[in-house]
């Protein structure tokens, strides 16, 4: 976090290194977060990128208010959910092309099993609402807090909630009968 401040900080001064750092610092992440709402590898690749010309448009005015990481994510998603309201998605992304989760583990019956679960996880994911998975992404792999999405989506916190639980039930139904298989 004093990372970031410090990075905007420098940002705002116009150094092109504190940009690069917030590129390379975030990158894949937005990227993962991208992909996963969209399924579609080149267009999270195009909203990654729209989302940083965006940010460096702001050089000299931008006010982090809270986390960057949480900003640049509200960003991508929303970028995300426009995209796909213009019907930009072009195909869907096969399981191989997604980054797979690393497991701690050393031992490769481990790791199979974790990359095992992972596709599950991502492609039951992929089967939300758009709203739902969004949502769930912003939480919990971001961080972000109820209050803070409905406010970046100009939504009630009351629905963010209905939504991140309806997600979640949608989630546990689906891997429950994935597990029966």
């Amino acid at each position: 976090m004093l990372e970031d401040k410090l990075l905007v900080w420098r940002f705002n001064r116009g150094s092109r290194k504190a940009l690069c750092r917030i590129y390379e610092k975030y990158r894949d992440d937005l990227f993962s977060l991208a992909a996963t709402i969209l399924h579609d590898s080149s267009s999270a690749e195009d909203v990654v990128h729209d989302v940083f010309l965006s940010f460096t448009r702001s050089a000299g005015t931008f006010r982090l208010s809270g986390s960057l990481k949480g900003y640049l994510a509200t960003c991508v998603a929303n970028r995300t959910r426009n995209s796909l309201r213009s019907g930009r998605r072009l195909r869907t992304l096969e399981l191989g092309e997604v980054e797979s989760i690393k497991s701690t583990s050393d031992k490769p019956p481990t790791a199979l099993i974790s990359k095992e679960r992972a596709k599950k996880l991502y492609n039951c994911l992929g089967q939300l609402p758009c709203e739902q998975q969004e949502v769930i992404i912003l939480h919990l792999q971001y961080d972000l807090k109820f209050r803070e999405i409905a406010h970046s989506q100009n939504i009630s916190i009351n629905t963010v909630q209905s939504r991140y639980r309806y997600g979640l039930d949608k989630l546990r139904s689906m891997l429950d009968g994935e597990m029966e298989k």
